[in-house]
């Protein structure tokens, strides 16, 4: 994981009015509800007293209720009230599980992995989905570390081979570049793609007008987007599981048709088209050893694998700084 980074773990509609949801990420079990305003609380969802699930409990008041014995937290992760001690006596301190940092927002359940005073304000969402652009959603966990996930959709050399009936039709072997550009933490990257006649691969400098190609966005920590034209997208979150899981948000942003119910359907057929790209990636990254990528890790890199290489660095780089900053 990268630390002091603000993840998208969940969908909201995940998370709803009146009970807790249970969802492991980071490696640990979380629960997660709404209190009565309707803002979301995070805790470790192990209870502190004898390791109950605290996803199978209640809630009530703002809290979370342990189903076993009854144990009251608050969003802050105390202990509150112990039924069997009576609900005036004083709570021993070590009575607590840690609190996360999370709120709603962008149809999206983000977490702060560290701590909550380093939080920034401001989240990690692409600028264009902050308002006014439809979307469909599908999710799915494939058995891979979420950096072997993200790298797939880095990949520009495998479309013609992994989808050649969808987006990789036209057998478009040869890879010119890709031209790479870092905006803060957000990587694009031009793709220029051609069949393959005997001519030279172009580099990156070579290519000229490149602005003007098809383009593709990383966003630190786990977020990417296929911007396919200004009215219609594909974006993905990548939710870290665990070591060897990752929970994939799949969504298709279109605001091409503006009435509800042609939207409705332009959405859902779009759902359909992004699940087989998607299990065709699926197929070969769920073969792919070991499952989680680092900077270096003894495999053979060409120049098309530029974009994986620019997000492992980068990956790498804040995982250092980060490390640095406990010293």
């Amino acid at each position: 994981m990268i630390p002091n980074q603000w993840y998208a773990v969940l969908s909201s509609s995940e998370v709803r009015r009146g009970r807790p949801v249970g969802a492991v990420r980071f490696g640990r079990r979380l629960v997660f509800w709404r209190d009565g305003e309707d803002n979301v609380a995070c805790l470790d969802g192990t209870c502190c007293h004898r390791g109950a699930d605290l996803a199978e409990g209640r809630v009530e008041g703002g809290h979370v209720h342990c189903p076993f014995h009854g144990l009251r937290y608050a969003a802050d992760g105390r202990v509150m009230t112990i039924p069997a001690n009576g609900t005036e006596a004083e709570v021993p301190e070590n009575f607590r599980v840690r609190p996360w940092l999370a709120v709603d927002a962008f149809g999206f359940i983000w977490v702060f992995y560290g701590k909550p005073e380093d939080a920034p304000d401001d989240l990690p969402m692409f600028d264009e989905f902050r308002g006014g652009f439809p979307y469909a959603e599908r999710s799915e966990v494939w058995d891979v570390h979420y950096s072997r996930a993200i790298e797939n959709q880095l990949d520009v050399i495998h479309l013609p081979f992994v989808h050649p009936n969808t987006i990789g039709c036209g057998h478009k072997t040869l890879v010119n570049g890709p031209v790479t550009r870092w905006d803060d933490e957000t990587l694009t990257f031009y793709v220029k793609n051609e069949p393959d006649h005997g001519q030279k691969p172009q580099t990156a400098d070579e290519i000229e007008d490149w602005q003007e190609l098809n383009s593709l966005q990383y966003r630190v920590p786990n977020l990417w987007q296929n911007r396919i034209s200004d009215d219609l997208r594909v974006m993905a979150a990548f939710a870290p599981v665990d070591d060897e899981h990752t929970k994939i948000y799949l969504r298709l942003y279109q605001r091409m048709v503006k009435a509800s119910v042609l939207r409705g359907l332009v959405c859902a057929a779009g759902n359909v088209a992004n699940g087989v790209i998607l299990h065709q990636d699926r197929r070969v990254v769920l073969t792919q050893r070991p499952k989680k990528t680092e900077l270096q890790m003894g495999e053979n890199l060409l120049r098309g694998d530029k974009p994986v290489l620019e997000f492992r660095s980068r990956r790498d780089e804040l995982k250092k700084a980060a490390e640095a900053g406990k010293k």
